[in-house]
């Protein structure tokens, strides 16, 4: 089971994006639990996931969360802009699974 984070401003178009993975997910029998939050909430959430998606938006942050999840093992990505505007759950998805390798 994959822990997935996304974050955004305030966590509401991460819920749309959120959604669309698990989607996705269960479309390809890939067992995942997918939250949305804001960005104000990761702190709180950090210990409990294994992957963090970041909104476009939000990519000036990235080095700064990943100086953040350096002693734990969070691998953290920007969600490309174009996947997030349309919503792709399995662009998403397999940008999520490309980070295993």
């Amino acid at each position: 089971m994959k822990n997935i984070l996304l974050i955004c401003g305030s966590g509401a178009s991460s819920g749309f994006m959120a959604a669309a993975i698990r989607k996705a997910a269960k479309k390809r029998g890939v067992s995942v639990t997918v939250k949305a939050a804001s960005e104000s909430q990761l702190d709180d959430r950090i210990n409990d996931i294994d992957y963090l998606l970041i909104g476009p938006h939000l990519s000036y942050m990235l080095n700064d969360i990943q100086e953040q999840t350096k002693d734990k093992a969070v691998k953290a990505a920007v969600i490309p802009q174009k996947v997030y505007g349309a919503l792709n759950g399995e662009k998403a998805l397999d940008l999520i699974l490309s980070l295993e390798d």
